[in-house]
């Protein structure tokens, strides 16, 4: 009986070889995201929201006064881009505690 060795096929050897195996991945898709908005009103005041921007959305003094301003000016700005779950926490977050401070702020979320 005559027994042939083992080899392994180089990058050029039997590359149409029907028994070779090709691991793929599946390519997973990116989540969608979604914006977070502050709307503007004529009740609440200034330094509450910059406060909020501060507390729930990590910003700077300067970037919480800078984003107030647009909210005040515009009538409303986007303050994060999350995923589904974080959005809805922080606007959840955000309205509690408006509410408990007897604000009228809104908070919204919108598919990017």
């Amino acid at each position: 009986m005559i027994q042939h060795p083992i080899t392994m096929a180089g990058p050029d050897e039997d590359a149409g070889d029907p028994a070779v195996v090709v691991a793929t991945r599946p390519k997973t898709k990116r989540p969608p995201l979604y914006k977070v908005l502050l709307l503007n009103d004529d009740y609440t005041p200034m330094e509450f929201v910059v406060a909020v921007l501060e507390r729930f959305f990590g910003m700077s003094h300067a970037q919480a006064f800078e984003i107030m301003l647009t909210v005040h000016k515009k009538g409303l700005a986007v303050v994060g881009v999350f995923s589904h779950e974080i959005a809805e926490t922080k606007v959840a977050q955000v309205m509690d505690f408006a509410r408990r401070h007897q604000h009228p702020l809104q908070c919204t979320m919108e598919k990017e």
